[in-house]
């Protein structure tokens, strides 16, 4: 009896079967527990979860702490003089003296949380929102350091965020991705930031439009299939499952196993082209709702398709939505940018979680707000501020977290965490132990080693657990 890889290389010819041996080979799974074809469906959690998904509000190029949610009086106190401790060895671009923030920062909510008048929505918010206040990560550049917040690490190829997540729980929805990421940048590490790397291709993030583009024409890349009919399709699909079940003992576990994950990827795509559709269509939801999102033609219009788009798509089961912004990279022009940048998001991202919490979504549905790095509270020219990843701010709502909490502190002027410090392996750690997974245990045997997001290190920050 032939086994499948056989016979579906002899049915093959010319550079058909050299296309299916390459493509086999390229991506061959670490063993067949890891990469069966079930590698999509539903996994158990190690332990009872707080949280049963994530909308990742990724704002792309490092947005300064110290202008919107890290209050530093004493940076305003001592404007213009010189930092009065030394600056980091290796730094990405020299800057001068202290530089204030050009806006104001008030007391908002039962919490008094304070916040910058750049995010007055937000601020109605901040009661539902947890503060990390000291997050460090090990990389100066965009590239590395985008690398490292999503994947772990900064120096190799490793899968991302997402793709462990979808790994380790499986979709909440057979006829939808585990893993979406919407206008992501394609540049600073590009596709690794949402790749599988090693892990089965279905673990990958399907992607929705790239940075800066319209939401209005968003699409799923090859959604639908006008040139082939879908009992067409389905037939196809029937014949890969027959020739699925003609294993035989003996059979290379390796390329079985891959083979299976590319079925599996296959009938996805499948099962999506009745599904996907109407969730990209926002035209159904409520004037009010739209209003909400900020979604009305203006500098909110594309923002907030993307954050509504997230909604949807997590409320139909997607397990990790990662909802980018760009590009708060103000070596100049500081009070300019970051003004337009924030105006774009401030107020659909206060829509996306006041509809969470009247949906009743935001107890199981973990939202998270950052950028790779902070900036410096020292000046790069007359008004901008260079890379730091030594002290910078996210905060998290829903899923199990405080609300109207604050953990961690940079030093007096935001340019080195303090007290409580929260590296990205924490961070990691943490995100997971909020989805039921511990990080020690989440793991994936590759080149001879057993791989984890958090590689060795990496600790659950239980202080802000709810």
């Amino acid at each position: 009896m032939f086994s499948r890889r056989q016979l579906l290389r002899s049915t093959s010819v010319g550079f058909g079967s050299l296309a299916l041996a390459d493509l086999l080979a390229r991506t061959a799974a670490a063993g067949e527990s890891a990469g069966s074809a079930t590698a999509g469906a539903t996994r158990q959690p190690h332990f009872a979860p707080r949280a049963k998904r994530v909308i990742f509000l990724f704002m792309h190029g490092g947005p300064s702490a110290v202008d919107t949610f890290d209050f530093k009086p004493e940076l305003a106190r001592q404007d213009g003089k010189p930092l009065p401790f030394d600056k980091p060895r290796i730094q990405f671009a020299q800057t001068g003296n202290l530089l204030k923030s050009p806006w104001e920062f008030r007391q908002h909510g039962e919490s008094g949380a304070w916040v910058s008048e750049l995010f007055p929505n937000v601020a109605r918010c901040v009661d539902d929102l947890t503060f990390l206040k000291s997050i460090h990560g090990s990389n100066e550049a965009h590239g590395g350091a985008l690398l490292k917040v999503h994947t772990g690490s900064d120096t190799f190829v490793r899968p991302s965020m997402g793709a462990w997540i979808s790994y380790g729980l499986g979709t909440e929805n057979e006829s939808l991705p585990s893993f979406i990421t919407i206008n992501p940048t394609l540049g600073h590490g590009g596709v690794r930031n949402f790749g599988s790397a090693f892990l089965p291709p279905i673990h990958q993030a399907t992607r929705i439009g790239a940075s800066r583009s319209s939401m209005k024409d968003a699409a799923i890349a090859n959604l639908t299939n006008d040139r082939v009919p879908e009992r067409l399709q389905r037939r196809q699909l029937e014949l890969l499952s027959d020739l699925d079940r003609l294993k035989r003992p003996g059979s290379d576990a390796r390329l079985e196993s891959d083979l299976d994950a590319r079925i599996e990827s296959f009938e996805l795509a499948f099962r999506m082209q009745s599904v996907a559709p109407e969730l990209m269509d926002i035209s159904q939801e409520s004037e009010s709702t739209l209003g909400l999102y900020g979604i009305d033609g203006g500098k909110t219009d594309n923002y907030g398709r993307q954050c509504l788009l997230a909604r949807r798509m997590s409320e139909a089961g997607v397990r990790f939505v990662q909802v980018s912004h760009a590009y708060w990279d103000q070596h100049s022009e500081l009070k300019e940018k970051h003004q337009e940048l924030a105006g774009e998001v401030d107020l659909p991202i206060a829509g996306l979680l006041t509809d969470l919490k009247q949906r009743g979504l935001l107890d199981d549905t973990l939202v998270m707000w950052g950028g790779e790095f902070g900036r410096t509270p020292t000046a790069q020219g007359k008004n901008g501020r260079d890379h730091n990843p030594h002290a910078f701010t996210w905060w998290m709502a829903g899923g199990g977290v405080k609300a109207g909490f604050s953990y961690g502190e940079s030093d007096d002027f935001g340019f080195y965490a303090a007290n409580d410090k929260v590296h990205v392996h924490d961070l990691h750690a943490t995100i997971l132990h909020l989805l039921g997974l511990d990080h020690e245990r989440l793991t994936y045997p590759y080149g001879g080693r057993d791989f984890r997001l958090t590689d060795v290190e990496g600790r659950v920050i239980e202080q802000i657990l709810a």
